[in-house]
């Protein structure tokens, strides 16, 4: 007996899932994205078929991953696409402003309600005592993320800082452009779309470099990130209260490595992949947790989060060009913004809030110490108690970032103060210590100087084809020695 071949199972596997969503670590991408390298191969030297290809492409991936939510990205495009267009050619300065307005309201509408509809809601219901009821919403992936390429596109023609494209389909390619469609980084035009006409030359360094992106950031999302958080940190933070003080405080410490693995991960798996295309994108992480100060913290994590919030609302606001109250104000409304952005919960309006009152106080502590802060930085001590405190104020700040309610957060913080005690470790211990050591592993990795990466990266550009797969070969090895049964979604994928 021959197998049958089931044709209505396989024409299935191309359309939309929503409990098998289509991202980078599904095996089904990599079927269709070797389809895609050869179509795009084929047509590397004629640049209206390669864009058409790659636009085809991202729009059917985040169709897989979204379903048909990706109307919305093809209508963002649309709009904005004519709105660029309109300002750059407008002359006068009202009309031009009020394209802009337009072009903002427009994306943020769309962003608002999807978003924040039913967050509104719940207070007018919890303000006024009324009763208006919930609306069955989806929140469409990574319309955060594309929302704010928009602006900052729009933006940036009515300053005068960039010509918008006069071809639909590059504008589509840029907001589009599959490895950062769904949870970035957020990529200017700028920076992007000069790139799309340039002809499709990958040498040995590209593809080395390309590597090596895409295997460390499959090795932390997937196996270091993933390991912890199912065997871990789900599990206390889902009820903080029934753990003691110890597991929950590991679990912080736990979800810190997660959350950083987790994101910079997908972040590197999508530069190395652009990579491979023929596109630089900026990095998007820089060793964090090696921060000396909360300011240089938000200078190293979500680099192109924190560098859109800078450049399209806290220098709008003022900056630090009003006096040195209003400066304070400006980082406190700033971040305060940013955490909004993160989600409609008032969870993220304190983690947002905390940051920027904690950069506030940096700010002034900057101020007020200029005449030693210098001296005292070239002590190693002194550095490594201002590397210990940021790292614990991050940390700190992270349990309302993942903790579902405000009752949580404080559940879990009760637990560590008030109900720690080391006499627990050996159980502790004889319980999660593979997770301890993944933990630790992930620490170590994340210390690693940043140049080592690069130095690692060239290195590789010596291997042939063989070795490359040869150490492929040997992360699937350790991905299938670790992996669980249980797919685990990026954590940024609901942003």
């Amino acid at each position: 007996m021959f197998p049958t071949f089931d044709i209505q199972a396989f024409l299935h596997q191309f359309l939309y899932d929503k409990k098998d969503p289509l991202l980078f670590n599904n095996g089904f991408f990599v079927y269709l994205f070797f389809v895609f390298i050869l179509l795009y191969f084929a047509f590397r030297n004629n640049v209206r078929v390669r864009t058409n290809i790659f636009c085809f492409f991202s729009l059917y991936f985040f169709y897989k991953a979204s379903g048909f939510f990706v109307v919305l990205v093809i209508i963002s495009a649309i709009a904005d696409f004519i709105l660029s267009n309109a300002i750059y050619r407008q002359h006068n300065k009202a009309r031009k402003k009020l394209l802009l307005t337009i072009s903002i309201v427009f994306n943020l509408s769309l962003l608002f309600y999807f978003k924040y509809t039913n967050f509104f809601i719940d207070i007018l219901n919890s303000g006024f005592n009324t009763y208006v009821g919930f609306l069955n919403i989806i929140l469409p992936i990574g319309i955060s993320f594309y929302t704010f390429e928009n602006i900052s596109y729009t933006v940036d023609v009515y300053r005068g800082e960039f010509v918008p494209v006069k071809k639909f389909n590059e504008y589509l390619l840029f907001l589009s452009f599959f490895p950062k469609l769904v949870m970035g980084p957020i990529v200017r035009a700028k920076d992007f779309v000069p790139q799309i006409s340039r002809p499709y030359s990958i040498n040995q360094e590209d593809f080395s470099v390309g590597f090596w992106l895409v295997l460390t950031g499959l090795f932390k999302k997937l196996i270091i990130s993933d390991y912890i958080t199912l065997n871990y940190v789900n599990y206390i933070f889902d009820a903080p209260a029934k753990h003691t003080g110890l597991e929950c405080l590991f679990a912080v410490y736990g979800y810190a490595i997660v959350i950083y693995c987790d994101f910079s991960g997908y972040t590197n798996i999508a530069i190395g992949i652009a990579r491979w295309l023929g596109y630089k994108i900026p990095p998007n992480f820089l060793s964090p947790y090696q921060s000396k100060d909360i300011t240089e913290f938000w200078r190293r994590w979500h680099i192109s989060l924190s560098s859109w919030l800078r450049d399209y609302l806290y220098i709008p606001l003022g900056g630090n060009r009003k006096g040195k109250f209003r400066t304070y104000l400006h980082l406190f409304i700033t971040m305060l913004i940013g955490g909004f952005w993160h989600g409609a919960s008032y969870n993220y309006i304190v983690w947002g809030g905390l940051h920027g009152t904690a950069l506030a106080i940096h700010k002034l502590w900057n101020e007020k110490t200029k005449s030693i802060a210098s001296k005292w930085n070239k002590y190693s001590f002194y550095n490594t108690i201002t590397l210990l405190i940021t790292f614990h104020f991050v940390c700190f700040c992270w349990i309302f970032f993942h903790t579902k309610t405000f009752a949580q957060s404080v559940e879990m913080i009760n637990q560590i103060v008030h109900h720690f005690n080391m006499d627990a470790w050996g159980k502790f211990w004889s319980n999660y210590h593979s997770v301890i050591w993944m933990m630790a592993l992930g620490f170590v990795l994340h210390a690693v100087p940043e140049n080592w990466s690069d130095r690692i990266s060239f290195k590789l550009q010596r291997l042939n084809l063989a070795g490359f797969a040869v150490i492929f070969f040997v992360f699937l090895l350790a991905y299938g020695f670790y992996k669980s049964s249980e797919a685990v979604l990026p954590i940024y994928l609901q942003f």
